[in-house]
Formats: C-alpha cells, sequence, structure tokens
C-alpha cells in the first residue's frame, strides 16, 4: 500500500514538471546570468561608387568654380582698365574743350599730369603752358581782321633783301594762282576760311606771304602754338585709347589692360607703344 502511493506521488510529480515545462514556467524559475556588454569600435564601411562618384562630381564643381573664379577676375581686370582709359579720355576731351574756349584748366592739368605724364610728358606739358596764355579761333580771326591794313602794304622800313624775298615769293606764287587769287585781300580771306576750317598751318602760311608779313610775327607765333596744342590734344587722346603700358588711372596705378582698340600684333610680335 505504501510502495503504491509512493508510486502515485511520483507520477503526478512527474507530471507537474512536464506541464511546467510546456508552459515556460520552469526559465522563469531558473534565469541564466547576463553577461556583460563588451564594447568594440566599428570600422566604418567601405565607400561605395555612388559615393565615390559623388567626391569626383564635387572635385569637378571646385575646378569650375576655380575657373570661372579666374575669369571674373580677368574680365574684372578688363573692365577697370578699359574704365581708366574711358576716363582719361574724357580727361582729354575735357582739356580740348577749355582750350578751345580759352579757359583755364583748373584740376584737369593736375589729372592730365596724373594720367598722362609717364606716357607723353610733352604734350601735357604743352598743354599746360598753352593754358597759361591761352588764344582760340575768333581770337586769332579777330585779329587778323585788325591786322589786315598792315598785312596789305609793304612796310616802308623793310631792308632790300626783304623786299626781294616778298617779290620772288609773289613771282612763283603768281605762277601757280591766277592775279586775283594772289593778291593780299583774297590771302586774307583764305586766311579766314582756313581758321575757320582750323587748317592753323594753311592760314599760316597764307600770312606769311603777304607784304607786311611781319607785322603779324605774333599773331604767327600764337597760331603756332594753338596748333601745336591741337596736335598735343590730339596725341593724349590717342595715348588713353591705345598705349599699352604707360597710361595711368586716377589712382596713378598703371593701365595695363590692352586696349579693345589695339590692334593685335602677330605671334612673338609686341604691341608698340603710343610715342609722341
Amino acid at each position: 500500500m505504501t510502495l503504491f502511493v509512493a508510486l502515485v506521488a511520483f507520477l503526478l510529480g512527474a507530471a507537474l514538471v512536464a506541464w511546467l515545462g510546456t508552459r515556460g514556467y520552469l526559465a522563469m524559475l531558473n534565469p541564466q546570468p547576463v553577461q556583460p556588454a563588451v564594447t568594440t569600435a566599428a570600422a566604418p564601411p567601405p565607400a561605395t561608387a555612388a559615393q565615390l562618384s559623388a567626391i569626383g562630381t564635387v572635385e569637378g564643381r571646385l575646378a569650375m568654380l576655380e575657373d570661372r573664379i579666374s575669369r571674373i577676375d580677368f574680365q574684372t581686370d578688363a573692365a577697370a582698365g578699359n574704365a581708366g582709359r574711358a576716363e582719361g579720355l574724357l580727361i582729354a576731351f575735357a582739356a580740348r574743350r577749355m582750350i578751345d574756349r580759352g579757359e583755364p584748366l583748373g584740376h584737369v592739368a593736375d589729372q592730365l599730369r596724373l594720367r598722362f605724364t609717364n606716357a607723353q610728358p610733352r604734350a601735357v606739358q604743352t598743354v599746360i603752358d598753352f593754358a597759361q596764355n591761352p588764344v582760340t579761333i575768333d581770337g586769332l580771326a579777330a585779329r587778323l581782321e585788325a591786322l589786315s591794313p598792315e598785312l596789305t602794304v609793304t612796310q616802308s622800313d623793310e631792308s632790300l633783301w626783304d623786299r626781294a624775298r616778298h617779290e620772288v615769293t609773289s613771282l612763283f606764287v603768281v605762277r601757280r594762282d591766277s592775279g586775283a587769287l594772289a593778291t593780299p585781300a583774297a590771302r586774307i580771306e583764305r586766311a579766314r576760311v582756313m581758321l575757320t576750317a582750323r587748317r592753323i598751318d594753311s592760314a599760316i602760311g597764307e600770312v606769311e606771304r603777304l607784304p607786311g608779313a611781319d607785322a603779324a610775327d605774333t599773331w604767327i607765333a600764337d597760331a603756332r602754338r594753338f596748333e601745336a596744342t591741337q596736335k598735343a590734344l590730339d596725341l593724349l587722346e590717342t595715348t588713353a585709347m591705345l598705349e599699352p603700358n604707360r597710361l595711368q588711372d586716377s589712382t596713378g596705378q598703371a593701365v595695363d589692360q590692352p586696349s579693345p582698340l589695339a590692334p593685335v600684333a602677330p605671334a612673338g610680335e609686341p604691341t608698340e607703344a603710343v610715342v609722341e
């Protein structure tokens, strides 16, 4: 009887253990010890083809950006050089207008010295000196009119050599022109026309052939000064447009940017500078 009871108890216990195992209660009653986590440095994944392509694209964009910046710098230099030339040309134009009106140059003289002295010192000095004692086309014409009575008659105190020279000159002129065109009145009229047309050399030539040309010595000297100043202004304007390396801007810096109006020199040949 005792053995039977023990067998029944064993079977009941085995059945209970099996039931607890199927329900998972045994794992809860016997937990496993927790192992400490070990921290390790994970290696970065290798770069993919897309990433390498992206890096190449960025480098290409940087190269393009650098090229664009260099072109912008070149364009900026070109714009600054052209601006310096344009300003110099405007200064030369302003000087011409003042000279034609017989006005003092004022601050324009300082700008002429700053911008052009390094390239055309004699032309600059010619213009500035003339402006200190100016004459105008209208003034020369008026003075010629006032001198007409003296220019059309032979001076009583004229030397024999001067008289002979005038006679010989008149003979050659008569061969070239008709008698009416060779008269003193006709010469004076042509001189006036030449002055109006700003052909100063031709006007001087007509006056020098007059019988009383000695009375016009001062007039001739002033007319020649006016003509020399006009040529100096022409040279300054040409310098502003074409001078390759000696023109300066308003800050005194050299305008070394080639002029867009300058002829392109063949390869290996330097561009010639504007000279006096």
